[in-house]
């Protein structure tokens, strides 16, 4: 018996030895913020997606360890923002997020199979790719509706603007921006201000000999967009802050500009490129729909079946659209029949705009799902929109709107940060 016993004590030691040396570290959490935290998992797997991005764009990069940093500023940004997503109650269905990712396909020239073995070949995760998207999408959501709030434009300030916009010569030149921030800290000391000062200029000096802005931008900048580059996107002399079109107009294309200081830092800014306003005509259409909301009694098929039921009679002259969508219907519109009105199709669903998109004039669609659930819709009519003075109101206040979002909203992200809990693990050496 203890001769068994020994092999048994023996047994266990050698097996115990053999798992713990096989032991290998999954994933660790490499930081905390508030009641929440990030591993290590979600930066390597943000840092590869940056890098595959890169390579499609012969982008060169910093080192690792810059762009490690960048990577763990931005989760910690929306780890802070989702947090507050999560009191809120905002949320992004699967079926928005399917529709969102596809209509993302579509802007390449892609079906959304091919992105996916595109993602794949890439070396990325499909389904981490697919929360990624849905993580923007919330993010977005929270950043809007905080940010919203705290944004006050007056109508006199939207009448200067309307009155500035017709005395200038140069409102159809847009510019392509790119933007770094060099932050100093909230409530800065005088050394502060100069130490991030004598940062900027260096930057601005690296720029000038030609150093390439994208990747100082990831390397060093404090901005929302340091990960893409520190692109600003297009802009017109009226949609960029006050500060910067002081700067850039009369400026020429490839142009360094600053370091100008604001209330986070220093800005630096670069022309890309310069072009002429694309003209773009309004059209709006006219339409009606028929809503079935799917549940938990009433699935996808259902719901889809339904409608197609409710369109076979139409055509047949069996039922009347208005009657069924008075009685069916889901939604506000349905006690006008289903009727939408004049609208632009740029502010439905981009499930719905498309669907529109396809019909001509009295022609009903196919059932097709949209974010809100299945639809059945009638396109009524089509019209040019001529440039009423509501318009270019409404312009003008999304104008300014845009203007004060941008630095409204980096204000509002370090107040969330200063306010938090925070804390980064350092990372371990291989």
């Amino acid at each position: 018996m203890n001769k068994f016993l020994n092999y048994l004590i023996v047994s266990i030691l050698l097996f115990s030895s053999q798992v713990i040396a096989k032991e290998v570290l999954l994933d660790r959490v490499t930081a905390i913020v508030n009641d929440g935290v990030i591993l290590e998992s979600e930066v390597q797997e943000l840092i590869k997606t940056v890098k595959s991005r890169a390579e499609k764009q012969s982008q060169s990069l910093p080192s690792d360890k810059a762009l490690r940093t960048q990577a763990m500023e931005k989760l910690i940004s929306d780890s802070l923002i989702l947090q507050i997503g999560e009191r809120m109650g905002v949320q992004v269905s699967d079926a928005q997020l399917d529709q969102t990712i596809t209509n993302m396909a579509k802007q390449n020239n892609m079906t959304l199979e091919q992105l996916r073995e595109s993602l794949v070949q890439d070396g990325i995760d499909y389904e981490k790719y697919r929360e990624n998207v849905r993580t923007e999408l919330i993010t977005s959501e929270v950043r809007r509706a905080a940010v919203g709030r705290r944004i006050y434009i007056s109508p006199q300030e939207v009448k200067n603007l309307l009155d500035l916009m017709k005395a200038q010569t140069d409102h159809d030149i847009e510019y392509h921006l790119g933007h770094i921030l060099i932050e100093f800290p909230t409530d800065p000391t005088q050394d502060d201000v100069h130490a991030a000062k004598e940062r900027a200029t260096k930057v601005v000096e690296l720029l000038k000999k030609g150093s390439d802005f994208a990747k100082i931008a990831i390397a060093s900048s404090g901005d929302a967009n340091a990960l893409k580059g520190g692109d600003f996107g297009w802009k017109s002399i009226n949609e960029m802050p006050t500060l910067f079109a002081e700067l850039v107009k009369g400026q020429d294309k490839g142009a360094v500009l600053g370091p100008i200081r604001t209330g986070l830092g220093f800005s630096i800014v670069k022309i890309l490129d310069i072009r002429g306003r694309k003209k773009v005509e309004v059209e709006e259409v006219k339409a009606r729909h028929i809503l079935i909301k799917p549940t938990i009694i009433l699935s996808e098929a259902k719901a889809k079946a339904k409608l197609q039921g409710f369109l076979d009679k139409i055509k047949a002259g069996e039922a009347d659209f208005a009657e069924l969508a008075k009685e069916y219907s889901e939604g506000p519109t349905s006690v006008r029949g289903g009727e939408l009105g004049w609208a632009d199709p740029n502010n439905y669903d981009p499930a719905f705009k498309e669907a529109l998109a396809k019909l001509d004039e009295g022609e009903y669609s196919e059932p097709f799902r949209s974010s809100f659930g299945w639809h059945i819709v009638q396109l009524e009519g089509r019209r040019m929109l001529d440039a009423t003075d509501q318009i270019n109101e409404n312009h003008a206040y999304q104008v300014l709107f845009n203007r004060k979002f941008g630095m409204e909203s980096a204000r509002w992200l370090k107040e969330l940060r200063d306010e938090a809990y925070i804390e980064v693990f350092e990372q371990e050496d291989k």
